[in-house]
């Protein structure tokens, strides 16, 4: 018996939860949801600090890892990305950061009207449930709860905040308001004390509908075409291989790595790479996979005489104690991102807006375990960090297939910092994080610079620490780009794919420019009005 719906949905992340839960609603269609993960339900992915936990675990995490990159000193960088249901936003950091009002006004100007500051603001506040209330900017009553992030900050912000404010940085009370630039609170999606990832703030409402279907562990390996239209995809579930058919549309939600990936497995790519790995042609498009763009960041680290986290996380009886406060309040540092605090900055005054992004920790990783990258393991001593990453990279890099075989990860070539423009951009930000620190109140309690170190002083050894040193802030980006040009994008203003029917991407990859911060909003964003779009027709 052919098994048909009247949408599939491949992949249950930021985007694809929000298009089951939008699509489901009215109960007219009929949707399936097919997600290579699990469930969500683990206690270290409703716990906010519990992402540290997921950084390594192949169980919930795709664990990619790039090419060799030169910008980053010839190492290979590790790009975490979720494989469960939330996808990303199941193991992200819950900084809710929506982006530039002008990052919106250039999407405009590249897809259209429907995708311009305007229509976004009024999109994003029919998202939101913004707990500090309803205004201009913030949503009231939407499905996904935001956190104002008040309760519970360590001490030492305010020590941050008025530091950054001496350097000549002005608080800001609300990024997402009508001003991104200057420090302030990060807003979060935690709820209650526990994640409020896509899973739980969409799908959970729309799981029992009868007119959706969702399956979990089903690995997609290919879209079915016809004639040029996809009519339906194939998947792995427990080791056999099924196939399930569309009434109308297929719509791939799987990110800005999995959904490249999945097209050209399926036919739609540059053509000499497709048959170099022996697959038939179905649409030539030489823009599948390429411009690839993400954030890069760095932290700096100092040796402090207060306490910070280090002292009640790594102890045994202070885990003990956060432990029982979490189970008691739902509050403490458990119930919250490490990244309390933060802010925009311009590295000149030449740029129109900010180009760079704060992110402050109490709390320190300069001693991580054996092949642990630094986030996991306090360190033994008192410790806080201020990170940064670039806001509008030029760097672009690009995703591949290593082969024809659905199961073997994609090849992703990074390019970090290989534009001169970047790292100069890198290198005047690192010089601000100098000088916050040395502002008073924070310069009264730090003890040394543990990281780069304060040996380092020219140019060219900082620029070679941030060669050695930075990495990925995990916002990749625009490998099939959205766009009203078919020769420069892989899907239109309606993200439907050029050249094919019946066949739509819907998730981070068709941003047309990255913006500015953290890129979760944004992926949601794209589902909503996604949904929209598909409803249209």
């Amino acid at each position: 018996m052919t098994e048909q719906y009247d949408f599939i949905i491949v992949g249950a992340g930021s985007a694809g939860c929000v298009l089951a839960e939008r699509l489901s609603e009215n109960g007219r269609y009929s949707v399936l949801l097919l997600e290579a993960g699990g469930s969500d339900r683990r206690f270290y992915v409703s716990l906010p600090l519990g992402y540290g936990k997921l950084f390594y675990d192949k169980r919930l995490n795709w664990s990619y890892q790039t090419e060799v990159d030169p910008g980053l000193n010839h190492k290979p960088d590790y790009w975490p990305r979720g494989k469960i249901l939330g996808g990303s936003s199941s193991i992200n950091a819950m900084v809710w950061i929506r982006g530039h009002p002008s990052d919106y006004e250039d999407w405009g100007r590249i897809a259209g009207d429907s995708w311009g500051w305007e229509a976004v603001c009024r999109a994003y506040r029919a998202i939101e449930d913004n707990e500090a209330g309803g205004d201009t900017y913030r949503g009231s009553g939407g499905p996904l709860f935001i956190s104002s992030n008040k309760r519970d900050l360590h001490p030492l912000v305010d020590r941050f905040l008025a530091a950054a404010q001496t350097a000549g940085h002005k608080f800001n009370s609300d990024f997402n308001g009508a001003n991104q630039e200057g420090v302030g609170i990060y807003q979060m999606t935690i709820k209650n004390g526990r994640r409020n990832s896509t899973a739980r703030a969409f799908l959970k409402r729309a799981i029992k509908r009868k007119n959706l279907r969702v399956i979990t562990r089903a690995h997609v390996t290919k879209v079915v075409l016809e004639n040029k239209r996809a009519v339906g995809v194939e998947y792995t579930l427990d080791g056999l291989n099924k196939t399930v058919f569309s009434k109308r549309e297929v719509v791939l939600a799987g990110g800005a790595i999995n959904t490249p990936q999945l097209l050209m497995l399926s036919g739609i790519g540059p053509a000499d790479h497709l048959k170099n790995h022996g697959i038939t042609v179905e649409h030539d498009n030489a823009n599948v996979g390429k411009n690839l763009n993400d954030h890069i960041g760095i932290n700096y680290t100092w040796q402090v005489s207060v306490p910070t986290y280090n002292d009640i996380l790594r102890p045994w009886w202070g885990k003990l104690w956060v432990g029982l406060q979490y189970a008691v309040t739902r509050g403490g540092p458990l119930a919250k991102s490490i990244n309390h605090a933060g802010g925009f900055f311009r590295t000149t005054a030449d740029h129109a807006r900010p180009n760079m992004q704060l992110y402050f920790q109490a709390f320190s990783t300069v001693i991580p375990r054996v092949g642990e990258r630094p986030l996991l393991t306090p360190d033994p001593f008192s410790g806080v960090s201020i990170g940064l990453s670039n806001c509008r990279p030029t760097s672009r890099g690009k995703i591949e297939l290593r082969s024809a075989d659905p199961f073997e990860a994609p090849k992703i070539t990074a390019n970090a910092l290989s534009t001169e423009q970047d790292v100069a951009e890198m290198l005047a930000a690192v010089k601000e994080l100098r000088k916050i620190a040395n502002q008073t109140p924070f310069k009264d309690i730090i003890v040394k610079e543990l990281r780069p170190g304060i040996e380092l002083q020219t140019d060219e050894a900082m620029i070679h620490d941030l060669r050695e040193r930075s990495g990925t802030v995990y916002h990749p980006s625009c490998t099939t780009r959205m766009g009203q040009d078919p020769n420069q994008s892989v899907v239109d203003p309606s993200l439907r794919v050029y050249g094919v029917d019946g066949l739509r991407v819907c998730d981070a990859s068709i941003f047309p420019t990255l913006i500015a911060g953290n890129t979760n909003a944004a992926s949601i964003l794209v589902g909503w009005i996604g949904a929209d779009k598909i409803m249209e027709h």
